[in-house]
């Protein structure tokens, strides 16, 4: 990936690029490099072919700055076949987030039949052709293929995403870290319609069966609900070879700066 990387490495640092800056204010970081960099720091010093990150749950409380980044992993449980894993994003010293990532233990599925709802049938990522804009997903942040609907509109909407950078330079995108930086997207694509976007979300889960495949990542709203200034949202998550997990949100209203 040629593109300018989330993060840098300094000692036991990362510090964010100008990449990694947010939609609210020019001089935070956007909510997804948050997840994604908990998400990944979890699976890098505790994944393992064995167990799947089933779970990963991020607790944004504090919009971060450009500051250098610390991430301390805690072990909450390391069993045989289930394990919790927390870590926090502190920012200039300062607590902004939390993750718990739960991992299961991989075995067999049991016998018989479950109902499940039907799987999206829709083009493949390669079958769509790119914005005729010349841009793609925040100027450039990732590369979008638009399925149907879009921002400023009320009804279906469906997208298929992909990173177009590394998260931290010189660490390559595991599938996992690839769903954990892109999970975010679910606020904005849940709960924006045609007054644009006005919910800034304050956490994000993310329920994974598999990791992706393929570098593409599929999202289909199917759930969103607003009362007294609180939204909720949600998202099926797909690859191009099916289904692979959901990711739902809580948000506030809030307004952009200048808006």
């Amino acid at each position: 990936m040629a593109n300018e990387p989330f993060f840098q490495i300094e000692g036991t640092h990362y510090v964010p690029t100008a990449a990694a800056r947010g939609p609210w204010n020019p001089n935070s970081l956007h909510g997804r490099v948050i997840a994604g960099l908990l998400g990944a720091e979890i699976e890098r010093l505790h994944g393992s072919a064995e167990f799947m990150p089933a779970r990963l749950t991020v607790d944004m409380y504090r919009l971060p700055d450009l500051s250098p980044v610390e991430v301390v992993v805690r072990p909450v449980r390391e069993g045989k076949r289930i394990k919790v894993i927390d870590a926090e994003f502190i920012s200039g010293g300062v607590s902004a987030g939390r993750a718990t990532c739960q991992l299961l233990k991989r075995t067999e599925n049991p016998a018989g039949n479950v109902w499940k709802p039907p799987s999206w049938e829709v083009p493949k990522p390669a079958d769509i052709e790119p914005p005729t804009d010349g841009r793609s997903g925040m100027g450039g942040m990732w590369a979008t293929r638009r399925i149907e609907g879009a921002f400023g509109t009320v009804g279906r909407k469906r997208i298929w995403m992909s990173e177009v950078r590394e998260l931290v330079a010189g660490r390559p995108l595991t599938p996992f870290v690839r769903v954990a930086v892109a999970a975010d997207f679910a606020s904005p694509f849940a709960n924006s319609g045609d007054g644009g976007l006005e919910f800034i979300n304050s956490d994000v889960t993310v329920y994974l069966h598999r990791q992706p495949r393929t570098e593409w990542v599929g999202f289909e709203v199917v759930n969103h609900g607003a009362s007294d200034g609180v939204a909720i949202g949600e998202c099926f998550l797909y690859d191009e070879d099916g289904p692979i997990g959901s990711a739902a949100c809580a948000a506030l209203a809030q307004r952009r700066m200048g808006g």
